[in-house]
C-alpha cells in the first residue's frame, strides 16, 4: 500500500532568520521550507519571540508562529503543540504529517506529543560549546544532549548535514541506519557581485555569527602576525553576534583596528560584495555543522582555510582542492601567507571551490528532506547522504 501524500510539516527551531542571532543552521530550515511551501506543502515554523517580532506572520510561504525566549521557547513550544492536538492555541489547525525538531544542543521532545511522526534535525554536537554556559548549565546541557535525547529518540529518524556530524551521533549511540544526511543548498549570487574587481591589496573575509566557538579571535591574531611582512592586508568581518565587542577589544589590544572592518549584520548582496573583494575566507570555528559560508566564498571563487577538528568544514572544504584544513593556530598562519602569498595556488583552489558550490542548491536539499519525510510516512527509516 502507498504512503499518503505530504500536505503539512511543522518545524521546530529555537530561533528563525528574523532573530539578531540567527545563522546557518536557522537559513537551512528557512530556506528547505521554503521549497516545500511552493511544491504545495503547508509549512508551520514554531520558535522563539524576539523584540519587534510578529507573533504570527508569513515568510515566503513558511507560517511563523512565536513564542517564549532563549530557554522558555521549548515549554512552550511542546505546550502549544499539546493544545494542538485539543484544537487550541496559537497552532490550532495544524495538523502536520511530519515534526522536525531541530535539536541546536536541546531537543523540544515533540515526540511526546507527535510519537513517530518526529525527524530529529542535528546540525552538530555541542560537546565544545556547552561551557560557554557554565559549569552547572553546560553539564546539565551535554548530559541532555549526550544522553537523554539519543534515549528519548532511539527509534526517531535523525537528519543532519554532514558526515562528521553523522559520525558524532553514532558515537552518542544512535543508530547509523536512522541517520540521514541533508546537506545545505545555497543562494545564487547577485550576478553584478560576480563581476566585480578583486581588492588590488591583499583581503581576508570572515563570514560568521560573532559568537565565542567561532574564534574569531584566532583570525584577527593571524593578521596581526601576517601585517608586518604584508603591510596593506585587511580583514572584513561580516556578521553580528553579542561577542562583538569582544572582538573590537581584541583587535585594538593587538594594534590592528584599522586593518579589520567589522560591518555587522549587512545585507546579501553587501555580503557577496565584500566576499567579491577578498583573496581568502577564513573559518577559524571550533565547531561546524557544515559551514554554509565555505560554499558561499566558493561561488566567489574563494577558497576557506579551517580548522579539521571542527567536524564539519572537512565535509565542505576538499583539503588541498578548494581550501586548506589546519590543525592549530600556527598552520592557521602559514597557511594564510601561503596562500596571500602564491597567487596560482590561490586561484586554482579558488577555481576549484567556484566549480564545487554549482552542486549545491536549496531545490536539491529540499528534495532530499521530502524523500527522508516520504519515507517516514512510508514507515521507513533512511541513512547516508540522500
Amino acid at each position: 500500500m502507498s504512503a499518503r501524500p505530504l500536505r503539512s510539516v511543522l518545524l521546530l527551531c529555537w530561533r528563525d532568520t528574523g532573530h539578531p542571532q540567527g545563522g546557518g543552521s536557522e537559513m537551512y530550515l528557512q530556506r528547505i521550507g521554503e521549497q516545500l511551501a511552493a511544491s504545495g506543502v503547508r509549512v508551520t515554523l514554531r520558535t522563539a519571540s524576539y523584540p519587534g517580532a510578529a507573533r504570527r506572520e508569513v515568510v515566503d510561504g513558511v507560517h511563523v508562529s512565536r513564542g517564549g525566549g532563549r530557554y522558555s521557547v521549548y515549554p512552550w513550544a511542546l505546550l502549544v503543540m499539546a493544545l494542538a492536538r485539543l484544537g487550541l492555541g496559537p497552532l490550532r489547525g495544524v495538523r502536520p504529517d511530519v515534526v522536525l525538531d531541530t535539536q541546536n544542543g536541546v531537543p523540544f521532545l515533540a515526540r511526546l506529543v507527535f510519537g513517530r511522526r518526529v525527524a530529529v534535525l542535528v546540525h552538530h554536537c555541542h560537546r565544545e560549546q556547552w561551557p560557554v554556559a557554565g559549569p552547572v548549565l553546560g553539564r546539565l546541557g551535554w548530559f541532555v544532549e549526550s544522553v537523554v535525547s539519543p534515549r528519548a529518540h532511539k527509534r526517531a529518524q535523525y537528519l543532519t548535514v554532514s558526515l562528521p556530524s553523522a559520525r558524532d551521533l553514532t558515537d552518542l549511540g544512535v543508530d547509523g541506519g536512522r541517520i540521514a544526511v541533508v546537506r545545505n543548498g545555497l543562494d545564487e549570487a547577485p550576478a553584478s557581485t560576480l563581476a566585480q574587481p578583486r581588492s588590488e591589496t591583499p583581503r581576508i573575509a570572515v563570514l560568521s555569527r560573532l559568537v565565542p566557538h567561532k574564534q574569531i579571535e584566532d583570525a584577527l591574531d593571524a593578521v596581526a602576525a601576517l601585517r608586518p611582512q604584508l603591510p596593506g592586508l585587511h580583514l572584513d568581518v561580516v556578521g553580528g553576534g553579542w561577542w562583538q565587542q569582544k572582538l573590537v577589544d581584541h583587535a585594538r589590544l593587538a594594534g590592528i583596528s584599522d586593518a579589520v572592518t567589522f560591518h555587522g549584520h549587512v545585507d546579501d548582496r553587501t555580503k557577496h560584495e565584500v566576499l567579491q573583494r577578498s583573496w581568502v575566507h577564513v573559518l577559524p570555528s571550533r565547531k561546524e555543522g557544515w559551514g554554509l559560508a565555505v560554499t558561499e566564498a566558493g561561488q566567489h571563487a574563494v577558497p576557506t582555510i579551517g580548522y579539521r577538528s571542527s567536524g564539519g568544514l572537512t565535509d565542505s572544504i576538499v583539503d588541498g582542492v578548494t581550501g586548506l584544513l589546519v590543525d592549530d593556530r600556527h598552520e592557521l598562519v602559514d597557511a594564510l601567507a601561503r596562500l596571500l602569498g602564491d597567487r596560482v595556488l590561490r586561484e586554482q583552489l579558488g577555481a576549484k571551490a567556484q566549480a564545487r558550490s554549482v552542486e549545491f542548491s536549496w531545490r536539491q536539499s529540499a528534495s532530499g528532506m521530502r524523500e527522508v519525510f516520504d519515507a517516514m510516512l512510508a514507515g521507513r527509516y533512511v541513512s547516508g547522504v540522500v
